[in-house]
């Protein structure tokens, strides 16, 4: 699938932006604005298939989201930025692209969910019920950050919601679930950047296996889940030099 693209700024480095689960290339506004206020970047950001502007589908497997942006991001771009789902999609993609550099911030590479065992049959049995109970702690918390969110930025996200294809979100949920990131070298040079929620989607015992392999893990204190939002300053900061 040919996804739909956002690209601004004209600078001689192009970065790539993959937005995470029911947000979409808009959503990357924020932050997008600070790459291109340094006159350093062009920004191509994508909606994910069943996102923003680009075509609902039959299958949302995490496996054919990556097959689709390969086909709709160039190859060998300086770097490619991940965010929770869109790293888990890059991640499957990354070594057909052949970015310089891949960025994951808060990648769904291994969910804190059950899935084996009797505790993974009870919590696969109803599975909308089951996330719902799973993430209502960190929904509480996310619901507070975005209360102080600018009014654009609630904009962004409130037409992101609009347009989302909520029906992949399950499927979605169990296919990066039991198919987590092997602890393995990374395709290419690779950063994580890690919140205070980062265990939900990448466990500390995982991140500190692929930072053994090769992989550089860093960390911004304070931030939730979508750092990218709530602090896109810091954001940048943090991968400034990787960019």
């Amino acid at each position: 699938m040919q996804l739909t693209a956002t690209t601004t700024g004209s600078g001689p480095r192009h970065v790539g932006l993959v937005h995470g689960l029911g947000a979409s290339a808009a959503t990357w506004g924020p932050f997008a604005e600070r790459l291109v206020a340094t006159g350093r970047y062009t920004v191509t950001a994508v909606d994910l298939r069943g996102h923003g502007a680009s075509p609902r589908a039959e299958s949302y497997g995490v496996d054919d989201m990556a097959a689709d942006l390969v086909n709709s991001l160039p190859s060998g771009l300086h770097s490619v930025v991940g965010h929770s789902l869109g790293g888990s999609v890059l991640y499957r993609a990354v070594a057909r692209l052949a970015p310089r550099r891949a960025v994951y911030l808060d990648p769904g590479f291994a969910l804190s969910i059950p899935t084996s065992g009797l505790a993974g049959r009870l919590f696969w049995l109803a599975p909308i019920v089951s996330l719902g109970f799973a993430q209502l702690g960190q929904a509480k918390a996310n619901a507070a950050s975005r209360a102080a969110y600018s009014p654009e930025t609630r904009a962004l996200l409130d037409e992101a919601k609009k347009q989302f294809d909520a029906r992949m979100a399950v499927g979605v949920f169990r296919d990066v679930a039991f198919h987590p990131v092997p602890a393995e070298a990374p395709a290419v040079p690779s950063t994580i950047v890690l919140s205070d929620q980062s265990a939900a989607v990448l466990p500390d015992s995982l991140a500190s296996q692929l930072n053994q392999q090769g992989w550089q893990v860093r960390r911004i204190q304070g931030v939730r889940h979508d750092m990218q939002l709530e602090d896109p300053d810091r954001t940048f900061a943090a991968v400034e030099d990787v960019l």
